[in-house]
């Protein structure tokens, strides 16, 4: 921008960006002017407004430069107008009753806080300019508008407590975030064989590999060389797209990896992630790969997680939540950040529970291999020390070997790094940030994102408070932070957890403890409309009660229609392919038997044939069930549907699954219909 754009129209635009002004269409004139050259430069024939509805996915609609004037000839044109404001249709998309068929307009706007990008296609290129999409009336129907608002909501509370710790020259707090993907790549050839992978992204059949990860050879492996080569043609890709990727491994599961990009503001972040996820998409199929993004496309092996790194940054660089060393102040400033999001968890963790609440997580968390569905934080036990003795007002008696220093006499030393890590914890302090280890592999990081900052938000209202009624009684800035952070730490001591999140104490522990235990997903996503959390949201400005509830109606819906499809396919799977294969191989054990007629060895061959004939009949008995049952979930009481699903459709489809597995035992591998997982999960 700066290369191509007048001075003072840069800085008039950079001014945009950082929040200083709105924007002016002469300025957007001349912005749009420079985009289309830069962008027809790399090549774009097409522009598009690339937002994010409520799919968890993007969306856009291609409009071409090429114009034809009033004499019929063609002229390449792109206003200010067409920058700032496109039209897609509103009624198509999910928006929780909010719009009915015949209301179709609705808007998308630019959002210049991140940069637009070029995809380039092999006939020439798209220029993708990130926005907000919202109806004819202004109501929001994205992921990215709530985002903004809690993004500003959060920076501009980060700012004034800076500011109440005296740091005057501090112009802007910024949240940065990091997520690391995790993500399968199984042999498309194989995969299109398989209408689960096809249709849903898991196999909803299949036995587990016979060595799958109980070796742990695979995680931080070398990386096969067909992967790599993705992974440096997937790199390059995202490069081109802004998106610096830092580490590629190998991750627990065979044929399960994980990219992980360098940091960035929230908001880029969260787009830069969706970027990520649709790169590679499109370089696996160019390499002969299907890439599975669900939570669990595997029984029996590892899930696939997104774990959010997040943070805070001023504009002097400094990192908030990493312990400052020598300076009393900002020891007690870092200690306010943190307790402040210890003291929105123990009000909202329910909300932040809601956030990764879905139809693919619904199979990964809770097991051991991601964190359960009962928020908690675990700081490390030098941090909980330090907290445990603020609360009871004693010198701490915490050994202060290592090189950081608080700078507070009443207070030890810390090092940045001095406690293990928990991977069992949904959120987690690992030194100079949090780690929330919950969402999905599949999931918008908008969505949890949105959450993590209005409850952070609204802790920094209580500690700020803290802390000016300290001030207002005279109390010294220092002093006074020290009673806030004292007091928000014992307030706050119900989310923190040092232990095994596993163990099935913890959850009888949470429960004593007054914290929210949903376990299913629509127990969860009722906890979006709370009492508490609705007034959260809506008191910030991030979603009145009215979206709040339409949000809360998509997520149901998309629980309850995903899972009627899986279970649509694993009918059809075990209809058209389990039961013949069964059938052919029962046939062709009968015929064995025949010709040992009166042998010897026939007595002893009955069994396994008898054996299979009721596995059969139990197999239809159960198809024949969850038919039925996938009839009768009708209604128009989406969660009513929802309960049912999670009560009877999945254990249902579980019990099915077994049996399925247990005839893929029996049936030889040139008769089975489907590629085994051991086949899809193996790279020669």
């Amino acid at each position: 921008m700066a290369e191509r754009l007048p001075r003072e129209v840069f800085d008039r635009l950079r001014g945009v960006v950082e929040g200083r002004e709105k924007l002016d269409i002469h300025v957007a004139g001349i912005v749009a002017m420079a985009m289309k050259e830069w962008a027809v430069g790399l090549g774009a024939t097409h522009y598009t407004h690339w937002f994010q509805p409520r799919t968890e996915l993007t969306a856009e609609k291609h409009m071409a430069f090429l114009n034809v004037n009033d004499a019929g000839l063609p002229l390449e044109f792109f206003s200010g107008g067409e920058l700032i404001q496109s039209e897609p249709d509103a009624s198509s998309l999910p928006s929780g009753g909010m719009r009915s068929v015949f209301e179709a307009r609705g808007y998308t706007g630019w959002d210049p806080s991140s940069p637009a990008f070029v995809v380039s296609h092999s006939r020439g290129g798209t220029l993708c300019i990130p926005s907000v999409f919202c109806s004819y009336d202004g109501t929001p129907l994205d992921m990215k508008t709530p985002l903004l608002k809690a993004i500003g909501a959060l920076e501009e509370r980060a700012l004034r407590m800076i500011r109440l710790f005296g740091n005057r020259g501090v112009r802007w707090v910024h949240a940065t975030v990091g997520g690391e993907q995790e993500f399968f790549l199984v042999d498309e050839a194989l995969a299109s064989r398989r209408p689960d992978l096809v249709f849903c992204g898991r196999t909803v059949m299949g036995c587990p590999p016979p060595k799958g990860q109980r070796m742990g050879d695979h995680y931080f492996g070398a990386i096969h060389p067909r992967v790599l080569e993705f992974m440096e043609d997937a790199q390059d890709a995202l490069a081109r797209l802004g998106v610096a990727i830092r580490t590629r491994h190998n991750e627990s599961a065979p044929g399960q990896f994980e990219f992980a990009p360098h940091f960035a503001e929230a908001n880029l972040a969260a787009d830069q992630n969706q970027i990520t996820m649709e790169t590679l998409r499109t370089v696996a199929r160019r390499h002969g790969f299907l890439l599975l993004l669900h939570e669990k496309p595997f029984a029996g092996l590892n899930g696939s997680g997104k774990h959010i790194n997040f943070s805070l940054q001023d504009s002097e660089g400094r990192n908030l939540l990493k312990p400052a060393g020598g300076n009393e102040r900002r020891g007690l400033q870092f200690l306010a950040f943190l307790t402040a999001l210890l003291r929105g968890m123990r009000d909202h963790g329910g909300l932040l529970r809601a956030s990764v609440a879905g139809p693919g997580n619904v199979h990964r968390l809770g097991g051991h291999e991601a964190p359960p569905p009962i928020m908690s934080v675990f700081l490390g036990s030098v941090l909980t020390r330090l907290l445990e003795d603020l609360e009871e007002g004693v010198q701490s008696a915490i050994d202060p070997r290592g090189d950081l220093d608080l700078g507070l006499f009443r207070l030890p030393a810390l090092r940045t790094e001095n406690t293990d890590r928990n991977r069992t914890a949904p959120v987690a302090f690992t030194g100079n940030k949090f780690e929330f280890r919950a969402p999905g592999a599949s999931q918008s990081m908008s969505g949890p994102l949105t959450v993590i900052f209005a409850l952070w938000a609204r802790g920094m209202d209580v500690v700020m408070a803290a802390i000016q009624s300290s001030l207002d009684r005279g109390k010294d800035i220092n002093e006074a932070a020290l009673e806030a952070v004292r007091e928000v730490a014992r307030e706050s001591r119900a989310v923190r957890f040092e232990g095994n999140c596993y163990s099935p104490e913890w959850a009888e522990e949470a429960r004593r403890r007054g914290l929210p235990l949903a376990p299913s997903t629509p127990e969860a996503l009722g906890l979006y409309t709370t009492p508490e959390n609705r007034e959260l949201l809506s008191s910030l400005g991030i979603m009145t009660d009215r979206e709040l509830f339409a949000y809360h109606d998509i997520r149901l819906h998309q629980f309850v229609t995903t899972t009627d499809i899986e279970m649509e396919i694993l009918g059809a799977m075990v209809r058209e392919g389990v039961l013949p294969a069964l059938s052919r191989q029962i046939v062709l054990e009968g015929q064995s038997l025949a010709a040992l007629a009166g042998g010897p060895e026939a007595p002893g061959r009955m069994e396994p044939l008898a054996r299979m004939g009721r596995l059969k009949d139990t197999l239809r008995d159960r198809l024949d069930a969850l038919e039925t049952l996938r009839e009768t979930l009708g209604g128009d009481d989406p969660e009513e549907r929802a309960f049912r699903i999670t009560e009877e459709a999945l254990p249902l489809m579980e019990e099915l699954r077994g049996w399925c597995d247990e005839a893929e035992r029996c049936v030889a591998a040139d008769l089975w219909p489907y590629p085994r997982c051991r086949e899809l999960l193996h790279l020669p």
